[in-house]
This record gives structure tokens, C-alpha cells and sequence, in this order.
């Protein structure tokens, strides 16, 4: 059954430039679908609008973060030591730009949501963005 709502997938599969890509949460009719989780292969949506993170090698740190030190496994459930939950901050501090209703002539860094950490897993980390709460997506390594 229908919910009214359009989906759209975000296939990020084979993204070798390191893209990222930032939906933030708003009443917007559209409900954008990511796989994360890393080997676990876990679907997240979230029903907002996508603001593209301009750059290359973005995800470089946070491929290094759950593809490489949490091997893959995903994080949900993580109790995140306090040296890579350090790392997670500074890797999500990428800056934007906020949508048309701003006046903001200067990007801004994206905050990780730490009052949501127990969200955050491979590709799908919730951030604070200027227009509100969002996440950050980029591709998954399963």
C-alpha cells in the first residue's frame, strides 16, 4: 500500500570519486533509500531533500573508519571509543551550502549528531546540517 510519498533509491554502487552526499530531513513528499550497514546490507530512508557535498575523496576517512577499522561489520550498537568517535566528527565536518532559503554565502561544516550516534553505521551517519537534522550517505563496501 501506498503511502502517497515518491521513493527514490540513491544508487551510490561503484561512486569512485568518493562523492558524498548529504539528505536532510523535511516534509518534502520524497523518500530517498540508501544500502548501508556495510556487509550487512541494511536499508535506511529518510524522507527530505539531497544537498551534493562538492569534492573529490570525501569519503576516503569514513571508507577508512568502517570499511577498515570496523572491518565492514557495520556499527550499529557500537560503544564508540573515544579516539575514533573523534575521528567520525572530524571525517563528517565537511562543509555546505544550505538550501535556497538561506542567505549564507559561506559553507558551513556539517556537525555529527551525537544525540543520534546510535544510528550512525556504514554510509548512513546522522549530522546536523544548517537547514537541520540529516545524514550523510556515501557508498557502502559490501
Amino acid at each position: 500500500m501506498s503511502d502517497g510519498r515518491r521513493r527514490v533509491f540513491l544508487d551510490l554502487e561503484g561512486n569512485d570519486n568518493g562523492t558524498v552526499f548529504v539528505i536532510v530531513a523535511a516534509r518534502t513528499g520524497v523518500v530517498y533509500e540508501v544500502q548501508g550497514g556495510g556487509h550487512g546490507c541494511v536499508p535506511y530512508e529518510l524522507e527530505g531533500y539531497v544537498l551534493p557535498v562538492p569534492g573529490s575523496g570525501l569519503d576516503d576517512e569514513l571508507k577508512d573508519i568502517f570499511a577498515g577499522e570496523l572491518r565492514g561489520a557495520g556499527a550499529q550498537g557500537l560503544t564508540w571509543p573515544p579516539p575514533l568517535l573523534e575521528r567520525l566528527r572530524a571525517a563528517v565536518a565537511l562543509h555546505v551550502y544550505g538550501s535556497a532559503n538561506r542567505d549564507d554565502l559561506y559553507p558551513t561544516p556539517l556537525v555529527l549528531d551525537e544525540s543520534r550516534l546510535a544510528e550512525a553505521d556504514e554510509a548512513w551517519v546522522p549530522v546536523l546540517t544548517p537547514d537541520g537534522p540529516g545524514v550523510l550517505v556515501w557508498e557502502n563496501s559490501d
